[in-house]
């Protein structure tokens, strides 16, 4: 490809900071837009909302304006799915790599949306793709080819941990987490908000390995510190919730086929020792003729663990542009996508 793909950065957060500095320096696209919800932001450098230099692209918090650059992709990263905004940007001729959850599983779609976002995409001769790294990466990209190992898969099950203990964030893991807090029932709320992207790209999975998923199911659990643990943010008291898990399970004739748990917590030493809490990563387990263990783990100190995440999911949708804006109109997915290949800068080994 000898022409540089023209991209939109649309929102600048945690992570539509982090992909916007990929875009600038990505050898084969070119920044050509920034549109941010915070006023403060607006007429801002791009370069100065992600720390990289002077680019001359200037944030715009008009959607008017945004939607008059010409471009062939947008990396769409706001908070919350505005679906009339969405089918602006469609018709409009502009291709969408977004990292909401809402398409991941065209076919679970509500129906009138699903209509809706495909007439957007004919009209404009574009498509769009839901990803990230959970789910996305961990739950498509990554489990295709281990269960292409196998003739017969008995159960698919992801564990993602997350060890929250070095965040210093009190409001977030004390109040919203409620990590420290006496254990009491779980919110099903809670482990049915998982469930809906989780479920979502698991059951794309599904469709394209052939398995049959009668129903979905979520729950979630706690675990309470067996001793006091200093973390970053405070302490947490013995017999106060330490970790937390919440499992989603597809299953087939009331058999589990495919599952994903989050393991979140901030304390290893908890009263439930058989959730093998590990180091912040994933472990994928294949069971079936052909059985896997595969352990991903992140080697990063502590320190630089905030600043590591965001790259998580937002270099894969970066990396995602150049197959999208080849692939035939429509809500597309990881299934039927070719291989997202990244595309580095050349560096000199001199």
């Amino acid at each position: 490809m000898t022409d540089r793909l023209r991209v939109i950065q649309w929102a600048t957060g945690n992570i539509g900071t982090r992909a916007l500095r990929a875009v600038i320096e990505h050898p084969q696209l070119e920044l050509a837009g920034v549109w941010v919800s915070n006023p403060d932001k607006a007429g801002l450098d791009a370069g100065t909302l992600c720390g990289a230099g002077p680019t001359g692209i200037m944030a715009t918090g008009s959607v008017d304006e945004a939607c008059a650059i010409p471009v062939d992709c947008v990396l769409y990263m706001r908070q919350g799915t505005d679906i009339d905004e969405l089918c602006r940007l469609l018709a409009g001729g502009k291709n969408v790599v977004t990292t909401r959850g809402d398409f991941h599983h065209p076919a679970g779609m509500a129906p009138a949306l699903r209509e809706r976002i495909e007439q957007a995409c004919l009209a404009g001769g574009t498509s769009i793709y839901s990803t990230g790294s959970s789910p996305g990466f961990v739950t498509e990209a990554l489990a295709i080819p281990l269960v292409s190992l196998s003739r017969r898969l008995d159960c698919l099950t992801i564990d993602e941990f997350g060890d929250c203990s070095s965040r210093n964030s009190p409001d977030l893991l004390f109040n919203v987490m409620g990590f420290g807090q006496p254990i009491g029932d779980f919110d099903q709320h809670r482990a049915d908000h998982v469930k809906a992207d989780f479920a979502a790209s698991l059951s794309q999975l599904a469709d394209g390995l052939g398995l049959v998923i009668d129903r979905w199911q979520a729950h979630g659990e706690y675990s309470a510190a067996r001793t006091a643990a200093p973390i970053a943010a405070g302490t947490i008291a013995a017999g106060t919730m330490a970790a937390q898990r919440i499992t989603i399970e597809g299953l087939a004739a009331g058999t589990p086929r495919l599952r994903f748990r989050a393991n979140w917590y901030v304390s290893r030493d908890t009263d439930h020792p058989d959730w093998e809490l590990r180091e912040s990563g994933w472990r994928i387990r294949v069971a079936g003729d052909t059985p896997l263990d595969v352990g991903i783990t992140f080697p990063v100190a502590p320190e630089h663990y905030a600043a590591f995440t965001p790259g998580l999911t937002a270099h894969r949708a970066v990396n995602a542009v150049a197959a999208v804006c080849a692939a035939p109109p429509g809500i597309r997915t990881t299934v039927d996508l070719p291989q997202v290949l990244a595309q580095f800068p050349t560096q000199s080994l001199a």
